[in-house]
């Protein structure tokens, strides 16, 4: 794969310089014409590679190789927005001190990419699958999967997959994911505006409210959350934080929980709020399994002056074993009103099934180590297969960047995962 590395890391390079987060909807584009544009720079370089391709009406693009029992590659090539912070331009895709920075590189531009040149490598070397390889990159896995509802009506899913989109070594279960939309009325509320928030599953790291508090009143409070602050920025009240992944909401820091703890020293019903948010007062944080402990981060912030409510979006991820329900009964019993606004049911394999120990065999023989399955609280492609799986790109003790500013992919990172991919689409289709 060494020789392939020049043109790998130029075509990630390329794919990360389009804004492919949502955008309005166009002719032939659903998700928003740079999010086009990037597919179809994905599939020509696939066909010039002598692929057969199919861009299925600008929703997902799929790459083939080989013939016999399909196995899928699930990718995507949409991202989460930009978000603040950066040091280099986002969609620049800027190469500093061994390291590609841009939107996507990690998340999940670059492992596409990689996996691409894993399947020409094999190609050139004459290598004959016994199975057929589908590399399919999706362009709303970000946003709702609609990519994948449209594949599903229009293609045939292979039953049995990996997604490059997850986490080192493999993961054999994902937590259930449930986006709500929880209202709370707030009388008396002391800001006329208050909004904050990129996407559900990103933490929120910026917050903005109206009006600005008494200096002399917001100098003697003391902020006791770490990594974040509430400042005054042209005229208005804001809060900052550190933005993370919505399944890990513990690695970034809640501007808006740093805010609604502010407001909750003068007004109750944002102090009921708060405790709902932000204290567990439903006690929802207890339920566990294997698969680990339910995460709840309240990530989209929106006061509606009008009705005086606050809307507030949740990313709960729900241990595998368990469900939605146990969450909206704790909400009804509370009477706070919600609406569903996203929802993917868990996924569980067998620890010891064919594809999750030739994955893992794999990943031990590359990198020298002896390590077992895991879970994780994201949610990947993998659940839309009955046989899927996460298969990296990220260790589970490497710093993160995704979803996060100045997400990169270093040198050693890309050489690393295309020897790891090379070799398992190698064996899972030998």
């Amino acid at each position: 794969m060494q020789k392939y590395f020049d043109e790998i890391v130029k075509s990630i390079q390329e794919s990360v310089q389009f804004d492919s987060s949502l955008a309005p909807a166009e002719p032939s584009a659903p998700f928003g014409a740079k999010t086009k544009a990037c597919l179809e720079h994905f599939l020509s370089l696939a066909k010039r590679m002598g692929f057969e391709t199919h861009n299925y009406d600008g929703y997902v693009g799929e790459v083939v190789f080989g013939e016999g029992k399909e196995f899928a590659v699930l990718a995507h090539l949409d991202v989460v927005p930009a978000g603040n912070g950066w040091t280099y331009p986002p969609f620049g895709g800027v190469i500093a001190d061994g390291k590609l920075y841009g939107r996507g590189t990690m998340d999940d531009k670059g492992p596409a990419v990689i996996c691409l040149y894993c399947l020409k490598a094999l190609k050139d070397e004459g290598f004959t699958p016994k199975r057929k390889i589908k590399l399919i990159v999706g362009c709303n896995e970000e946003s709702g999967w609609a990519c994948m509802e449209h594949y599903k009506k229009v293609a045939q899913l292979p039953e049995e997959g990996f997604t490059p989109d997850a986490e080192f070594p493999v993961i054999y279960a994902e937590k259930g994911i449930l986006h709500l939309k929880l209202a709370f009325p707030i009388a008396d509320a002391p800001f006329t505006h208050l909004q904050g928030g990129s996407a559900a599953n990103m933490v929120c790291d910026r917050v903005y409210a109206l009006p600005m508090p008494e200096k002399s009143r917001l100098e003697r409070y003391v902020n006791p959350l770490p990594n974040t602050a509430l400042i005054e920025e042209n005229g208005r009240f804001k809060g900052v934080g550190v933005s993370a992944h919505g399944s890990t909401p513990e690695k970034g820091a809640n501007a808006f929980g740093a805010m609604l703890r502010y407001y909750a020293q003068e007004n109750t019903a944002c102090q009921y709020a708060y405790g709902i948010l932000f204290e567990d007062a439903l006690w929802l944080k207890g339920i566990h399994d294997e698969t680990g402990n339910l995460t709840f981060s309240p990530n989209v912030v929106e006061w509606n002056g009008q009705t005086q409510t606050l809307y507030v979006t949740v990313d709960c991820r729900i241990p595998a074993t368990h469900g939605a329900k146990e969450v909206t009964h704790a909400l009804k019993q509370a009477g706070i009103a919600y609406e569903v606004v996203h929802e993917q049911n868990p996924l569980l394999n067998d620890k010891d099934g064919r594809l999750i120990q030739t994955l893992l065999k794999v990943y031990n023989e590359q990198t020298g180590k002896t390590v077992q399955p895991v879970a994780i609280g994201g949610g990947t492609y993998a659940r839309v297969l009955p046989h899927g799986c996460g298969f990296g790109p990220q260790e589970l003790d490497e710093q993160a960047t995704i979803h996060q500013a100045n997400e990169y992919i270093s040198f050693k990172k890309i050489r690393e995962l295309s020897k790891i991919y090379y070799e398992a689409l190698k064996q899972i289709s030998q």
